[in-house]
């Protein structure tokens, strides 16, 4: 059987009244929930772009707390409120995984739904990650 580690970190708000995970470890994957730009999107007004780059933040801390990198994130599945707001997204993408050389940006799928669990979010992150890998040091 697996060893699964179940993963916290107080930059990323887990409730002990929580009926799911944000982060497990299970050998090499580290499996997440849907992070959001909550609670930080209560607090004031935020750009598609802004919370893209907290809910890019959030993943980071999690993988980084599970021992992993930025370059352990492989798979971004990405849900919008309004698809008009896919230039915002990439554009807080390429921001955000901007490094020193060129390597290749995680694989991605972006939807447009219809709502999400608050009214103020415009957008919601699944991300997948691998301890064993790191795309900042893949080759071409």
């Amino acid at each position: 059987m697996t060893a699964v580690r179940h993963i916290k970190t107080g930059k990323v708000a887990e409730l002990a009244t929580a009926t799911w995970s944000n982060c497990l470890v299970i050998g090499n994957e580290i499996a997440m929930s849907g992070m959001t730009a909550h609670p930080a999107s209560r607090n004031s007004v935020l750009s598609t772009y802004e919370q893209t780059l907290v809910v890019l933040g959030k993943v980071r801390d999690l993988v980084e707390v599970a021992g992993g990198t930025l370059g352990s994130i492989y798979k971004l599945v990405i849900y919008v409120k309004d698809i008009a707001d896919k230039d915002e997204v990439g554009r807080a993408r390429r921001d955000f995984f901007a490094v020193p050389q060129p390597c290749p940006f995680p694989c991605s799928t972006l939807v447009e739904v219809s709502g999400l669990v608050f009214p103020e979010l415009t957008v919601e992150i699944d991300a997948f990650a691998r301890l064993d890998i790191d795309l900042q040091q893949a080759v071409s």
